[in-house]
């Protein structure tokens, strides 16, 4: 039999100590956590933000930003020519479909088949070529033509 050692029993556990939680920043920035530790003594730290409250900009951008812009893009998007709203709309009634029936067939919104025919799109190909599908007519050589 094994033999017990006659020595005095301890314990190999540590003590833990539990802290409060840490106050969040929100709750430090509430006027009424400030006023409490300004009343009790503690410090407050107060730090004033860079340019806070002006309009003001140390310097500017050298080039006006606007003139960058339009000197590197085309001043507007190319939009559907007169033809091909035309020939869309033609196509659509021709087959008595409405908009909302034409785009649920493309599988588009229906504000863009009225974009395509109001000319207030920027032409894509794809969309295009789904009209085409549905519709049986020629678009995609007429654009801007």
């Amino acid at each position: 039999m094994p033999s017990r050692s006659t020595g005095v029993i301890t314990q190999d556990w540590d003590p833990i100590v539990l802290h409060k939680a840490k106050p969040k920043a929100q709750d430090l920035r509430n006027p009424k956590a400030v006023n409490q530790a300004l009343r009790s003594g503690a410090e407050v730290l107060t730090v004033k933000k860079f340019d806070a409250g002006s309009n003001r900009k140390a310097g500017g951008p050298a080039v006006n930003p606007r003139k960058l812009e339009e000197g590197t893009e085309p001043a507007a998007l190319e939009r559907v020519a007169g033809e091909v709203r035309h020939a869309i709309q033609k196509a659509r009634l021709e087959k008595k479909m409405s908009q909302a029936e034409l785009a649920k067939q493309i599988n588009e919104r229906t504000q863009v088949v009225q974009e395509y025919e109001n000319g207030k799109a920027v032409p894509n190909q794809a969309v295009l070529a789904k009209m085409e599908r549905v519709l049986g007519v020629k678009l995609r050589g007429k654009i801007g033509k």
